[in-house]
């Protein structure tokens, strides 16, 4: 086979499908999610020229991984036929490059797409949080750290937890990036504090699913606070998470996409990872590679018109693009 890159077409094709089976031996590649609909999975990411995948371990997905070659080469396949070739990245915290930390793996609210409530995880604490930082420096390869977290007791709490671990932070010299549920003057505290860059995820941009998957929670209130964040952080270093699948329209993602993009704020287009711990709880759809491609090109012309740009990321979720299509990097 003739050493092909992997394309934005094929990467759409592969996060349409999500998962992929694995020789035991390879494990050591593998690592485990923590946050959101995807926690309590194990993945490994593969890369491909400037294209990076992240796939969920499944003994039974139609895609495979094999080593073809000595240099550390492997292929992807789709029920025995070669996609294409790469590489597999280590991740020590959560992806390559980065030590992205989930400090709270567990949650008050009760979003019914997400397993973090049922799950109940381990609440990390400062040391085991900066020993994880370590762990990456010394791999030489730590050119982000970002942090994310549930809720344990309270909203509050969690910005406060980040908060205090921001000094110690600092001296790495390396961009941080924050994705929380926020609070009043969290942003203005986050930025005097040192962090480039944060992420308030509206989960979805309809309001009637929202209110049916995020009850406990206002997407009013995210939106003003996204609105505040550009303010202080400025275009570019401002995102929102935005779940595809939810029985979402079309229509509603461009529309979703157009009032964050207007107020500044860049949406990752977030293909639902429906979970066994959630099953029945709401409509969930991992979307097809046709509808991937045609609202990652949807959302691009809609940065373009707005002055925004995905790809100078330098934290979190663009900064890896292992689980989504990013325009400006993968199309």
């Amino acid at each position: 086979m003739q050493n092909k890159l992997m394309t934005a077409e094929l990467k759409a094709f592969l996060i349409s499908i999500g998962s992929v089976s694995i020789d035991p031996s390879l494990v050591p590649f593998a690592l485990g999610s923590t946050a959101g609909p995807g926690a309590g999975t194990s993945s490994v990411f593969f890369r491909s020229g400037k294209r990076r995948v992240r796939l969920s371990i499944n003994k039974d997905s139609p895609l495979s991984i094999e080593n073809v070659g000595e240099d550390g080469t492997f292929s992807l396949f789709m029920e025995g036929e070669e996609l294409v070739r790469g590489t597999l990245e280590p991740a020590l915290a959560h992806c390559p490059e980065q030590a992205f930390i989930t400090l709270c793996e567990r949650c008050i609210f009760d979003c019914k797409y997400c397993p973090v409530p049922k799950l109940q995880g381990h609440v990390k604490s400062n040391k085991e949080v900066l020993d994880i930082v370590d762990d990456v420096f010394r791999t030489g390869n730590l050119k982000a750290i970002s942090l994310t977290s549930g809720v344990e007791n309270s909203v509050q709490g969690e910005v406060d937890r980040v908060l205090k671990l921001l000094p110690a932070l600092k001296k790495y010299n390396v961009p941080i990036g924050v994705s929380v549920y926020p609070t009043e003057g969290c942003s203005k505290q986050f930025y005097e504090a040192g962090v480039s860059e944060v992420k308030y995820n509206v989960e979805t941009m309809d309001p009637g699913i929202f209110k049916q998957v995020c009850g406990d929670l206002s997407l009013a209130y995210i939106l003003k606070k996204l609105e505040e964040a550009v303010g202080i952080f400025g275009k570019n270093r401002v995102f929102s998470n935005f779940i595809i699948g939810l029985g979402e329209s079309d229509s509603a993602v461009r529309d979703g996409v157009e009032t964050l993009a207007k107020l500044g704020v860049i949406p990752i287009l977030r293909p639902i990872n429906p979970h066994p711990l959630r099953a029945g709880a709401c409509f969930a759809e991992r979307p097809s590679r046709e509808r991937l491609l045609k609202l990652a090109k949807m959302e691009k012309a809609i940065l373009v018109k707005y002055g925004l740009n995905s790809g100078l990321a330098k934290t979190m979720c663009l900064r890896c693009t292992g689980c989504d299509l990013v325009p400006f990097v993968d199309l």
